[in-house]
């Protein structure tokens, strides 16, 4: 079972591979089992490949996560995360506020992700 602390610094860790838009890095974090769900109630991602493909599409030198709190750890496998997404889109700066819980398996990696946001929480810039 990973530690509070293993969960915080592996959530960093997401958002730091994010911003240098290292792939690989993020792919490192996740279980080869693991879901995505991104928003919460979309048909969900599975597998290391198909997040592979989810993460091409984001991953691109002009988006960015933007941590809004300290991350938050339990008493379970799981962490929470306030963050502010940024990307430009058309010269205009879209900011998309979102909640992210992660769940870690007993190896570390993260079982599963799931961001919670909807078009309420979207703003142009």
């Amino acid at each position: 079972m990973p530690t509070e602390q293993h969960i915080k610094t592996a959530m960093q860790s997401y958002i730091d591979c994010f911003n240098r838009d290292d792939l690989e890095g993020i792919l490192s974090l996740y279980a080869e089992d693991a879901v995505v769900e991104d928003p919460a109630g979309s048909e969900p991602v599975r597998g290391k490949a198909a997040i592979a493909e989810f993460y091409r599409n984001v991953v691109n030198g002009t988006t960015r996560i933007c941590r809004e709190e300290p991350i938050r750890g339990s008493h379970a496998n799981s962490g929470a995360m306030a963050v502010h997404i940024e990307t430009k889109v058309e010269g205009a700066t879209i900011v998309i506020h979102v909640i992210e819980i992660m769940s870690f398996n007993d190896d570390g990696r993260i079982a599963s992700m799931t961001a919670y946001w909807g078009k309420g929480d979207m703003e142009t810039r």
